[in-house]
């Protein structure tokens, strides 16, 4: 199986870190729990944008902590010999960083692409499974063809309710839901 995983909210609670630079940047609470949706009203679209690209410089990519089991779970996976995309809606610059990062964590991974259109080239590269927060990025992977697969979050609770979307709270859940898929 050809397998994609998403990095922020996905391998790490991004939450944390994207919070921390809103409420330092802006003197602005987030909390996680309110987030209901994927867009941040909270923040104006240019404060939300500098909130993420603090977030995606080294510092902050070096720092994140991995959910417990995640790393654990994809490398039994590319040890059983899935293929396995990491991909992020970062950008370019930030790649150098994410892949250190995957690195110290010990993460193995065949490819790693960061760009904001994570769908097409999961299409490009026959990705079966996807897994992700967004409910849109999780949508299209679903009319593209593929698995969808979360960790439930606020944001995106409903569509794990209402879609084909395979939704657990942690990864150790998540890889049991798996199981069948990826048989």
């Amino acid at each position: 199986m050809r397998i994609a995983v998403d990095i922020d909210s996905t391998l790490h609670h991004y939450w944390d870190q994207f919070s921390a630079i809103a409420k330092k940047r802006f003197g602005v609470d987030l909390d996680y729990e309110t987030q209901l949706t994927w867009e941040i009203s909270r923040l104006r679209p240019e404060q939300a944008r500098a909130c993420v690209a603090e977030s995606h410089t080294a510092p902050h990519v070096l720092a994140a902590v991995p959910y417990p089991g995640a790393v654990e779970t994809i490398r039994a996976w590319h040890e059983a010999g899935h293929f396995i995309h990491v991909t992020s809606h970062r950008t370019t610059e930030a790649q150098e960083a994410t892949a250190a990062w995957l690195d110290q964590i010990g993460l193995r991974y065949d490819e790693l692409y960061c760009s904001f259109d994570k769908v097409t080239r999961c299409v490009e590269l026959d990705i079966d499974v996807l897994i992700d927060d967004s409910p849109q990025t999780l949508l299209r992977a679903v009319e593209a063809g593929m698995t969808a697969a979360t960790l439930v979050h606020p944001w995106n609770r409903d569509l794990c309710e209402e879609e084909d979307i395979v939704c657990a709270p942690d990864w150790p859940t998540l890889a049991e839901r798996l199981e069948p898929v990826l048989a």
